[in-house]
């Protein structure tokens, strides 16, 4: 039993470090675009359409490119961890990772 609650808890805490996980428009697919807050199914399918014609250089390019993706929506969807290339918006506030539990120092007691 202590064995399985260990395990459960572990797998909590490993996860939780990708709960904000970083989204590159060049690479993700649909699922992953629309784990991004703020971005739908109507959003994610422009960019991908937009995508197929060419990846997009920078954030002025996605923008220029993805109707209805203004400054304000942008900043919001790089806060959330949309990124271009590996690059957050300029100013936005970087998405921070989600710290990992610590482990219970009475759970290791127990077993």
């Amino acid at each position: 039993m202590i064995k399985k609650l260990m395990l459960c808890f572990a797998t909590l805490a490993f996860t939780a470090g990708f709960a904000f996980a970083q989204v590159d428009v060049n690479k993700a697919d649909a699922a992953a675009l629309d784990g991004v807050k703020g971005v739908g199914p109507g959003m994610s399918k422009a960019i991908l359409a937009e995508r197929a014609k060419g990846e997009f250089k920078d954030w002025p390019d996605l923008q220029q490119r993805v109707k209805g993706l203004g400054d304000k929506k942008a900043v919001k969807l790089s806060e959330a961890g949309l990124v271009v290339n590996g690059k957050g918006k300029e100013g936005a506030a970087q998405a921070k990772p989600a710290k990992a539990a610590k482990p219970d120092p009475k759970a290791k007691a127990a077993s």
